[in-house]
Formats: structure tokens, C-alpha cells, sequence
């Protein structure tokens, strides 16, 4: 089990980023959650196996049809027991 911190720019707003981003989370078993920031990125914290965490990492790299992504940058974390994906209407602080 491990936790990634995965920060994704461009045009990543407004273009279903983040329920696109919980069902592929749902799909692959991984947990944490996704929320968009005032800069106009996306922000996740996730939770899981390497291989599922590599999964959503490589789809965050194309994001869903209409967004156009710029940058992904990844960090590991401590292990925060997440239990569930889900998406934040307001970023946690």
C-alpha cells in the first residue's frame, strides 16, 4: 500500500476532470479523493497497490476527452487510511 499526492495542470477544470478521475479510481480499488483548486488545477490524494496507483498516474497524464493536460507531478505520502474515492466540492486545507 501506498500514498500519492498527484497535482495535475492545464486545462483540467470543467471538463468532468474529476468524476472522470473517481470512476477510474472505483474502477482500479483505489481510495482517497480528488477536488479542484483555485489555480485552476486538480488535486488528488490516492491510496493503493503500485501497480493501481500507476494506473490512475498514467490516466491523470491524458485526463478524460476534453481536458488538455499540462503537467503531473507525483510525491508520496504517509499513509492517511483513506476508505473510499471520493470527490471534493472544496479543496481540504
Amino acid at each position: 500500500m501506498k500514498h500519492v499526492n498527484i497535482a495535475v495542470k492545464g486545462k483540467v477544470q470543467g471538463v468532468y476532470f474529476r468524476l472522470s478521475t473517481k470512476a477510474v479510481a472505483d474502477q482500479l480499488g483505489v481510495r482517497g479523493y480528488v477536488t479542484n483548486l483555485p489555480d485552476g488545477s486538480v488535486f488528488v490524494e490516492a491510496e493503493g497497490t503500485d501497480f493501481f496507483l500507476d494506473s490512475l498516474i498514467d490516466w491523470c497524464k491524458e485526463g478524460p476527452e476534453r481536458a488538455e493536460v499540462a503537467e503531473v507531478t507525483v510525491t508520496e505520502g504517509a499513509i492517511k487510511g483513506f476508505t473510499n474515492f471520493v470527490v471534493l466540492k472544496k479543496p481540504q486545507v
